[in-house]
């Protein structure tokens, strides 16, 4: 019976990992919000955020989870983009340091700016996981639009994901760290 039990779970793990891997979504088109958030930590994010800021589909990005030593011109640089754009146009948050704090931080520069409508700009594995803490930490008063930046990761790397999506959905279910 217990062989049985564990050959289900299994068997449903393999099956939702599966789904995970076929609907890891792609970069979003020809969709505007308020604002582009854009968590720090994988190559292409921030490239993909200031691309679409350039195009106007957003009024304002937000970079989460920068480092404390990080100044808006070393980005500028670092991007080849004018100082002026990230003084208009881009904030950098310090304080976050995972996907859940990042979420919080959003949350709170979202309701600052009264923004009703967010891209999320990430990479495509993390998407899922990123849109569920953001989802959770915004509420239903904003819409929040997933744009996956297109990567190549380890599998590892998507398994570890997979299982954090798996662990903080039943997380939230049961009202642990909400």
């Amino acid at each position: 019976m217990i062989i049985r039990i564990l050959g289900v779970i299994a068997l449903l793990w393999a099956l939702g990992f599966a789904l995970f891997l076929l609907a890891m979504p792609g970069p979003l088109q020809h969709s505007n919000t308020d604002a582009i958030v854009v968590p720090t930590g994988g190559a292409g994010r921030i490239d993909r955020g200031i691309e679409l800021l350039k195009a106007h589909a957003a009024k304002r990005m937000l970079v989460t989870g920068v480092a404390p030593e990080v100044r808006p011109i070393d980005l500028a640089l670092e991007y080849h983009e004018t100082p002026a754009l990230f003084a208009c146009c881009i904030d950098l948050g310090r304080e976050a340091v995972d996907t859940r704090s990042n979420a919080e931080e959003t949350a709170d520069w979202v309701k600052r700016h009264h923004y009703r409508s967010v891209r999320l700009v990430t990479s495509d594995w993390h998407l899922a996981r990123a849109t569920l803490e953001l989802t959770h930490a915004l509420g239903s008063d904003v819409t929040v639009l997933g744009d996956g930046v297109p990567s190549s990761p380890r599998y590892g790397l998507l398994v570890a994901e997979y299982n954090k999506l798996l662990l903080r959905r039943v997380a939230l279910w049961l009202g642990i760290g909400a």
